[in-house]
């Protein structure tokens, strides 16, 4: 099979490309050759973090790789035959253990077994989501969507340090991705938010969260809201960070920030808490973030789907350009809002393995 060429400079021209490349290469079995890898970035081509992800689909694929090594910007991939198991990964660096696990995510529904993945890197770093967004927003879609996945965390880590650690757990892979039907949020039940800081004084958790707190109570007034401090001393270096996330009638949307020197830590609370609001105003199903990250998930799913997203951006339109290349058999059709708010609609491609 000829593979499918894509071109890595097309719309926001990052790494999500790759990562939703090689994630449906894998499940589909279709060979892919991406050029032009993550030229739109200052430093284009293939960093640790990249490469982990390429290297940890291709092992639980069986994939045959070429141009896989630091500052390629072209790579072959040739899916084999997926396989369970115990796996670990390592990035090296304070690289994003999230966005490994992103390019994993869709496999986990096609495993011919149970698997266990620890990957170790960078938990809380920048321009990524963060592993308690992961745990708290992207783990509520994957159930949703059929899978039965644990996310532990058991180290953080933060830039430039590293060396956090998480654990993914996969239970009976269901084989195929349910659609997905959430047109509106619904009504707001109660708030959730952790803030941690690692070998910095507690009262930096406590002043994230307050700020947090202040903004979402100046919105929501009495609403329910779960604070969660966490501080630790078991990092390889200091770094802080809160995540908050709204449980509604239908969903789960959530925001977070990250502390750095110089940053006070209550316009740490102050911005998770005002892009988290921002969205919630809109009365979309998913956050900004979630908005992209869902797109694969449908293209490769039973049956239909109808999601509303709070933000339309350019890594959103991105995604369902790579996705109409690689799954030609599903029909993506979004239409959008001057604010941002659009409405996906979704015909699965049902690829399905058992």
């Amino acid at each position: 099979m000829r593979p499918i060429l894509i071109d890595g400079s097309m719309g926001e021209g990052g790494g999500q490309i790759l990562r939703t490349s090689i994630a449906i290469s894998a499940v589909t079995g279709r060979p892919i050759r991406i050029v032009n890898i993550r030229a739109k970035r200052s430093n284009p081509g293939l960093q640790r973090q990249h490469l982990t992800g390429v290297q940890a689909v291709a092992t639980i694929s069986n994939a045959v790789v070429r141009g896989a090594s630091v500052g390629s910007t072209e790579l072959e991939f040739i899916p084999g035959e997926l396989r369970g198991g115990s796996f670990e990964f390592n990035i090296g660096t304070a690289g994003s253990v999230t966005l490994v696990l992103q390019a994993l995510a869709p496999l986990l529904f096609y495993l011919p077994g149970p698997a266990r993945i620890v990957i170790t890197g960078g938990t809380d770093v920048p321009w990524s989501p963060t592993i308690d967004y992961v745990r708290e927003v992207l783990a509520w879609f994957l159930r949703r969507l059929g899978l039965r996945v644990t996310i532990n965390l058991q180290r953080r880590g933060h830039y430039p340090r590293g060396g956090g650690r998480v654990e993914v757990v996969v239970e009976d892979p269901p084989g195929s991705i349910e659609g997905l039907e959430l047109p509106e949020r619904g009504g707001i039940v109660r708030f959730g938010m952790r803030s941690h800081c690692v070998n910095l004084p507690q009262h930096v958790c406590e002043r994230q969260a307050s700020s947090a707190e202040r903004v979402i109570r100046s919105h929501f007034g009495d609403a329910e809201v779960r604070v969660e401090l966490e501080p630790r001393s078991d990092g390889l270096g200091p770094g802080s960070g809160l995540a908050v996330w709204s449980y509604t009638e239908n969903s789960v949307l959530g925001a977070d920030s990250l502390g750095e020197k110089g940053k006070r830590a209550e316009v740490v609370g102050e911005e998770a808490a005002v892009k988290l609001v921002e969205d919630l105003s809109t009365g979309a199903a998913l956050d900004r973030f979630m908005s992209d990250m869902i797109i694969p998930f449908l293209a490769l799913a039973r049956g239909r789907s109808v999601v509303t997203g709070a933000r339309l951006t350019l890594h959103a339109l991105t995604n369902i350009e790579v996705v109409r290349l690689l799954v030609p058999e599903a029909s993506i059709q979004y239409e959008g809002r001057d604010d941002g708010f659009f409405k996906l609609r979704v015909e699965g491609a049902a690829i399905t393995r058992k």
